[in-house]
């Protein structure tokens, strides 16, 4: 790991072990990209990637210079409108009306370690050894501006997390209109472009696309990272496939409005922005202020998809989640929400609870219905307090109390970012939504948005939480979000400041996390935004897992979960089995394969254990003392997807201990077949000079090697639900000792 710069050709040489990225201050002292890719031996002078020349309708920085056109060259950071006519990274708009800057190379710092962002999640280091950072201070003499470009590199990961901060030194207000993350041109456009699409009960599905010339890309402008495009992209190359080729990923740290965009030139150059969704932002920003942008995070891997994948799920679950729980395997859940929705008695839940105790569930978790006025959406929200009694007679006090008594844990579920109309809060405070004035106020499920831009409503809601989570015994807390931002408005601020609400709004989550989070280290936070619409990096930092879908198909989990792990640990995957007919697509699916699915995430339970008959509940019990007995390495070993849901049949996954002596695979049969060939399962990221054993059978040993290159041959006789659609099956595989 180094960052070095070599004053006589001014060139920084970002790199480590696996990558290199080579900056230059060019000849009119802005920056410019000379290399980005796999690790390169470092030398005083890269100059000869700067490339030049003369070419019709372009024009040049330099009165008689010919070569030096912004438009043809690989930038940093660029800004459109001086020789560059292609988007730009940064535009400010002055107090004279013009949007031109010229951001020229002033100093830099080299540093051991890594710098927290103020007020915005971020990956961070435990010992400054493990990273190594630079911060390019670029200035506009003009105008008095200050930007400040941030990169760190990894000491033992393919990662270089980048940033930008924009610092108004002059005695004029500025506007920036877009400040994105981070910029990155490549010198071809020889990429197809991968993504994660959907919408609500089927996210972050694989989607693929060529690069042509033009603009492609993925955005969210619905306030949050959004069910239809995660805040996600990865360039590979065509010929790359899950363990060969080569890929750079692009993931943004954020929860808000975002843009992912690829701009391919008429000379095949490509250019990928990444950042802040500049169409629902606008930031004034006075003398002495300053603008941060998130964190991207980007990886470069020579070994295909699966090893990018890799990269992102050990620097996100050992340096971006955070707190007690990011160490801890996590308990099994028994959710009541499919089992009863809102109505149900304190009986119906005890009743819930012990038989999830005596099938050796650990925590239970009380969603929907418990606050306020709630019988049904329509009602309650912003009330977080019981008032009825007839539901819980002695309150969440009581209720908390004997669960815990079982010896089980007890959790709760929360919508703080919303209200109805028919709550006290809003009754007290109609003025404390997000609404524009004179407009209609849209509504979805029949509730409205808080303003959480406003210090006053994020106290009001805190101290609700604060009071709750304080006085009764509470283990866990799911944090719903059941709606997108309409009419995005604040009443509070002038008209000037309302370009800033959409991100303001998501500081005032990302501050109420840290609050309750400081206050109450040992819950367990889970965020939920009608399953997967907020499954993001910047959720991550505060909550160490997120429910992966309102979907809990097995089937249809697949896919979404298959998707998710691009870039998302499978711990961060909330994942439970369900009742059949499953509520979302009414298909029915062997219980053993529903959880031979949820294994692979934060596993747990969403049905009435009390419907299931006695056979079911053994199944039920031997499933949850697998999980415990696997979730260590389910948890902290290396995932590897081999077969697609997306291409056939079949999928198949491993999970790898660290010391390769340990392995859970997974192979799931969605449509039965008849007269069927032989099948073969080829595992991935094992010890070739280890012996393995079979779901403990000693009598049959096999090397590593053969495992993975001659594979298991499927016997369907052992599949848990034979001869039907949807079957499965999990094999755990360690290492034979010769007694």
């Amino acid at each position: 790991m180094a960052i070095i710069f070599h004053e006589d050709s001014g060139e920084f040489h970002i790199y480590n072990k696996e990558v290199s990225y080579i900056i230059k201050i060019l000849d009119n002292k802005q920056l410019g990209n000379l290399y980005y890719g796999k690790k390169v031996h470092d030398k005083k002078s890269f100059d000869y990637l700067l490339e030049g020349k003369l070419r019709p309708l372009a024009a040049y920085v330099f009165e008689e210079n010919y070569s030096f056109s912004l438009q043809y060259i690989k930038q940093e950071y660029p800004s459109y409108g001086t020789t560059d006519f292609r988007y730009g990274a940064i535009e400010i708009k002055q107090e004279n009306g013009s949007k031109i800057t010229n951001f020229e190379y002033k100093s830099h710092k080299i540093f051991k370690g890594k710098k927290q962002l103020e007020g915005l999640p971020s990956t961070y280091v435990e010992a400054d050894r493990e990273a190594e950072s630079l911060e390019i201070i670029l200035y506009d003499s003009l105008i008095d501006i200050e930007l400040i470009l941030s990169y760190t590199v990894y000491d033992d990961l393919p990662v270089i997390t980048r940033n930008a901060k924009v610092i108004n030194k002059s005695k004029n207000s500025i506007v920036i209109n877009k400040a994105m993350s981070a910029c990155v041109d490549l010198p071809d456009c020889n990429f197809e472009m991968v993504h994660l699409a959907g919408a609500w009960s089927r996210e972050r599905y694989i989607k693929c696309k060529r690069l042509d010339q033009g603009i492609q890309g993925i955005y969210s402008m619905t306030g949050t990272s959004s069910s239809e495009h995660n805040p996600f992209i990865a360039l590979k190359r065509q010929n790359t496939d899950e363990f060969n080729g080569e890929v750079y990923g692009f993931s943004l740290i954020y929860s808000g409005n975002h843009l992912e965009q690829v701009e391919v030139d008429n000379h095949d150059m490509t250019r990928v922005l990444i950042g802040i969704h500049p169409d629902t932002f606008e930031w004034k920003l006075h003398q002495g202020e300053a603008f941060q942008t998130p964190e991207v995070v980007m990886v470069y891997s020579d070994g295909g998809i699966n090893k990018m994948s890799q990269a992102y799920h050990k620097l996100y679950r050992t340096r971006l989640v955070r707190g007690k729980w990011r160490d801890r395997v996590r308990p099994v859940v028994i959710n009541n929400w499919e089992a009863t929705g809102m109505e149900f008695n304190e009986e119906k839940i005890l009743s819930i609870a012990r038989t999830g105790k005596q099938l050796g569930m650990e925590l239970f978790v009380l969603d929907d219905g418990w606050f306020g006025n709630r019988d049904n959406d329509k009602a309650g929200l912003g009330d977080w307090y019981v008032t009825n009694y007839n539901k819980l007679p002695e309150g969440i006090i009581g209720l908390a109390n004997k669960i815990e008594a079982m010896g089980m844990k007890f959790g709760l579920w929360f919508e703080p970012e919303m209200v109805n109309k028919d709550s006290d809060l809003y009754r007290a405070h109609p003025d404390w939504i997000l609404a524009t004035p004179g407009r209609r106020k849209s509504h979805c499920r029949n509730q409205y948005v808080l303003d959480f831009s406003r210090n006053e409503v994020l106290e009001y809601i805190f101290n609700l939480m604060e009071k709750v989570l304080g006085e009764a015994k509470i283990s866990y807390v799911k944090w719903d979000m059941n709606r997108y931002i309409t009419e995005c408005y604040s009443i509070a601020k002038n008209a000037d400041a309302q370009g800033k609400v959409f991100h303001q709004y998501v500081l005032g989550v990302y501050n109420l996390y840290e609050r309750l989070i400081s206050k109450f280290p040992d819950i367990l936070f889970e965020s939920c935004s009608s399953g997967g619409a907020r499954f993001d990096p910047g959720m991550l930092y505060y909550a160490p897992q997120t429910w992966t879908s309102d979907d809990s198909d097995a089937i249809e989990r697949l896919k979404i979960q298959y998707g998710t792990s691009l870039v998302y640990p499978i711990i961060s995957m909330g994942a439970h089995v369900s009742a059949v007919p499953n509520q979302q697509v009414g298909r029915i699916t062997p219980i053993e394969t529903r959880a031979n699915v949820a294994y692979f995430g934060a596993f747990g339970y969403e049905l009435d254990l009390n419907n299931l008959s006695d056979n079911e509940k053994k199944k039920v019990r031997k499933q949850v003392e697998y999980y415990k007995a696997h979730r260590q390495l389910i948890m902290n070993g290396r995932f590897y997807r081999i077969s697609s849901p997306f291409k056939g049949n079949i999928t198949s996954w491993i999970v790898v201990s660290e010391d390769k002596r340990e392995a859970i695979a997974a192979y799931y049969k969605v449509l039965n077949d008849t007269n069927k060939g032989y099948k073969r399962f080829r595992l991935k990221g094992l010890d070739i000079n280890k012996k393995y054993i079979i779901n403990d059978n000693e009598n049959e040993v096999y090397y590593g090697d053969e495992l993975m290159n001659v594979g298991i041959v499927i016997d369907e006789e052992n599949f848990c639900a034979k001869g039907v659609d949807f079957s499965s099956m999990i094999y755990y595989l360690k290492e034979f000792s010769e007694k």
